[in-house]
């Protein structure tokens, strides 16, 4: 009696290879979009941009130098690498979904586009609210604090580098809602169990805002009391968000 043969892993390792070349061409296509978006925004743009984000300080009348010799490019480069990897945006969310869209059921390919869309825009907004209301509060905070004590003399890139890590926390504090979301249809939190875990998201969100934020309570606390809110969001967002029973669904 002949023995039956060990099914080949060849097709695998094949499907494997292919799915890796698709990924490796997404990602140099992503890249190549950040890339040219970069020299748009540098070559065009980031003079006004410059400005704008220095706005906050200049019109306080603070002065803002350069240490080093690289420094005001530097500054430069980082500020047109961030606006041009915004302004991909939209290209980038295209090529994560020509991507993953094949292998979604069709209920997840009609949540996808909403979700990721949501996604970009609660972290936009994030980021704009931490910059319109929030982070001139702290400019303030600082500025007063120096005011009798030394001129205020603050570097270009130091104060870049403050603002990203101001503002991005904000941004990655405003995807709560859909994180919430995503748990609660998957039938991992609901509004019952975010209710008795509400007392150790505070002291969790405490100790993150006393991470993310520059060292001093008024800017922990601009930061805590909107991840506060948000989690309430959440819950009223996990009540209304049930998991659906699992389904065998076509592609």
């Amino acid at each position: 009696m002949k023995k039956k043969s060990k099914p080949s892993s060849e097709p695998l390792k094949q499907r494997f290879g292919e799915h890796l070349l698709v990924l490796r061409g997404m990602l140099l296509r992503i890249v190549a979009a950040v890339f040219v978006c970069f020299l748009v925004v540098f070559y065009a743009f980031c003079a006004p941009l410059t400005s704008f984000i220095l706005q906050p300080v200049t019109q306080r009348g603070i002065q803002v130098i350069a240490t080093r010799v690289s420094e005001s490019l530097i500054m430069q480069l980082k500020l047109s690498l961030v606006a041009g990897t915004v302004l991909s945006m939209p290209y980038i969310i295209w090529e994560i979904w020509c991507f993953v869209a094949p292998a979604l059921y069709p209920r997840e390919r009609r949540l996808f586009i909403p979700l990721f869309a949501g996604m970009v825009l609660l972290f936009a907004l994030g980021v704009a609210f931490s910059y319109v209301t929030v982070f001139p509060l702290a400019i303030n905070l600082f500025y007063e604090a120096g005011q009798g004590v030394a001129t205020s003399m603050w570097s270009v890139e130091g104060y870049f580098n403050f603002v990203l890590s101001f503002v991005l926390p904000f941004g990655l504090m405003f995807e709560l809602p859909v994180v919430i979301f995503l748990l609660a249809r998957h039938g991992k939190v609901t509004a019952q169990s975010l209710s008795r875990s509400r007392r150790y998201y505070i002291l969790g969100a405490a100790v993150v805002a006393a991470i993310l934020t520059p060292p001093d309570v008024v800017s922990q606390i601009l930061l805590l009391l909107p991840m506060l809110a948000l989690y309430e969001i959440s819950a009223l967002i996990a009540r209304l968000a049930r998991p659906k029973p699992e389904k065998a669904e076509n592609v």
